[in-house]
């Protein structure tokens, strides 16, 4: 027996206890960084508002960029910033590469807001009663945050050294590369920072050239207004003809940088079950579009699937449809073509233009008859002249 142990003395350092506590908690990754502001990401996400890359997040403010950079704002008193990751690559699945409608990784599961701040919270807590930790100054203080929170949750991460930010935008861990979910406690406690990564992607830009919207407009600039992860979840209108095409069969989210990514190949499958559920990797297009909102609801209740709701969802379903071009999904469309709402007849029109056919063709006809709707009629117009032009 040690003599901590006889005598009842805790040998862990306040960091050992953090990173002890928070594996404990459920994380992967500890790291830790100080609470001075984020001045030069600031700047940099006030040139990406101005520029429009942001446009179509209406929250994301410069009042909310300046909140969030500033952890004295966020937290009086701040001293340190606890960077948090969470592995949730569910290794590969032979669902992707099938005619279903593909789901990004971090959704194929439970929604993770929840899941990070209730560990989040138990790491608090857990934090606050740990004797090693105790202030002689009052209790502790903390806030914690995971995406949907004002901090720019990844230059926290890379300025503690969690990860460097890929060309893609995305942090990579050299242990776990991009498959992380990210979150930071601020805190009052004064804990030694660690130190932010040398490494970089090198000359390396396979994300670049792969991404087929051409999100990514220059290394570490990702425009906003183009990514398949934006359009399918974010963007509740109709998505832009000229990037329809280039969206595959993505129904939700987009892991195409990142499956090119190298620092990638080595990515160990995470064992936390709240990730990886079989029937959220790949989606029945036909049965998603045709899902009444009650139906919708009870199936994907509590995932991630639920930001992009019901009506974004037949949106998708039609397009990934039209990509596939699969005459079996012709009667299907044209029931939503004939009884959706707006915004899945117009992407239904569009789909069928794409199959082609005469059943299609006859239905766009009938369909151009008896709506009222420009938006819808301009769509059909434009699906008659492509199979026209066949």
């Amino acid at each position: 027996m040690s003599a901590s142990e006889i005598y009842g003395i805790n040998s862990e350092s306040p960091r050992q206890v953090i990173d002890r506590l928070a594996l404990e908690a459920g994380f992967d990754l500890v790291a830790v960084t100080d609470a001075s502001a984020f001045d030069v990401d600031r700047e940099i996400a006030f040139r990406r508002i101005d520029d429009g890359l942001m446009d179509g997040l209406p929250w994301f403010t410069k009042l909310r960029v300046q909140h969030g950079t500033d952890p004295e704002h966020l937290l009086p008193g701040a001293r340190s910033i606890i960077s948090l990751g969470l592995n949730y690559y569910p290794g590969q699945s032979d669902e992707e590469e099938s005619h279903s409608g593909r789901v990004a990784r971090y959704a194929q599961g439970r929604d993770y807001h929840r899941l990070m701040k209730r560990r989040m919270r138990k790491l608090v807590i857990d934090l606050s009663e740990h004797p090693a930790l105790q202030r002689s100054d009052g209790d502790l203080g903390a806030r914690w945050f995971v995406d949907d929170g004002p901090m720019l949750d990844r230059a926290a991460a890379v300025r503690s050294g969690l990860g460097w930010f890929g060309k893609n935008g995305n942090v990579l861990s050299p242990v776990l590369g991009s498959w992380l979910l990210l979150g930071q406690i601020v805190t009052n406690l004064e804990l030694e920072p660690d130190r932010s990564l040398s490494k970089t992607c090198g000359q390396c830009s396979l994300c670049i050239p792969s991404c087929p919207t051409n999100a990514i407009v220059a290394p570490y600039v990702v425009d906003n207004r183009r990514c398949i992860s934006y359009l399918t979840i974010e963007h509740k209108g109709a998505i832009p003809r000229e990037l329809r095409a280039a969206m595959g069969t993505w129904v939700f989210g987009c892991d195409i940088c990142q499956e090119v990514c190298p620092v990638n190949r080595k990515a160990k499958a995470t064992s936390d079950p709240n990730f990886g559920r079989q029937d959220l990797t790949g989606l029945d297009l036909i049965e998603l579009l045709s899902m009444t909102e009650g139906e919708f609801r009870q199936r994907f209740s509590g995932t991630p699937m639920m930001r992009a709701k019901w009506q974004g969802m037949q949106r998708n379903a039609c397009v990934a449809l039209g990509n596939l071009r699969d005459k079996s999904a012709t009667p299907a469309l044209i029931w939503a073509l004939e009884t959706a709402s707006s915004l899945t007849r117009q992407h239904a029109a569009w789909a069928l233009g794409r199959i082609g056919g005469a059943d299609a063709q006859r239905a766009l006809e009938a369909a151009s008859l008896s709506t009222d709707d420009p938006a819808v009629s301009e769509e059909i117009r434009l699906a008659l002249g492509e199979i026209g032009e066949r």
